[in-house]
């Protein structure tokens, strides 16, 4: 069964790719959660004024990949433990953020997330884990970016 989940942390381009690369993950596309203005442009999110945050939208086969997978890479990309920032990326934008799409994900998510944080991060996780609004795909030349790029120089 194909199913959907939303990750943010950090810029987008770097997890998209991650994600994409897993069995069992059949699409994904960028964009902008989490925030209180419509449909925002990159430049908008940019300026740290909509509220949103830069996420990937992972499309999966649950019969190949668990929502629980997921979850477990999320947490493994990125650093959970650096509030709205992630390498050089610094600003809201960035921040670690898990975006539930129903009340099973987010039962999970936050298991896991509390269960990681006690066991592997000594109580500094500073991830949310929220029920998911609108999702505003971002400008065509985010989506698979680092796909074009490579593509570009081979």
């Amino acid at each position: 069964m194909t199913k959907l989940a939303i990750f943010a942390a950090g810029c987008f381009w770097g997890i998209e790719e991650k994600f994409l690369s897993q069995p069992g993950v059949l699409d994904t596309e960028v964009g902008y959660t989490g925030g209180y203005t419509e449909s925002p442009s990159y430049h908008d999110v940019c300026s740290g004024d909509t509220g949103h945050a830069e996420a990937v939208r992972v499309k999966f086969d649950e019969k190949v990949i668990s929502y629980d997978d997921l979850v477990n890479l999320f947490f493994k990309i990125h650093d959970p433990t650096t509030l709205n920032r992630q390498g050089p990326d610094i600003g809201t934008q960035y921040r670690s953020e898990i975006f539930c799409l129903d009340n099973d994900q987010y039962l999970i998510a936050d298991s896991i997330k509390r269960n990681l944080n006690k066991d592997a991060y000594n109580d500094k996780i500073v991830t949310s884990v929220t029920m998911a609004g609108s999702f505003w795909i971002a400008e065509e030349y985010h989506q698979k970016y680092i796909r074009k790029k490579k593509n570009m120089i081979l």
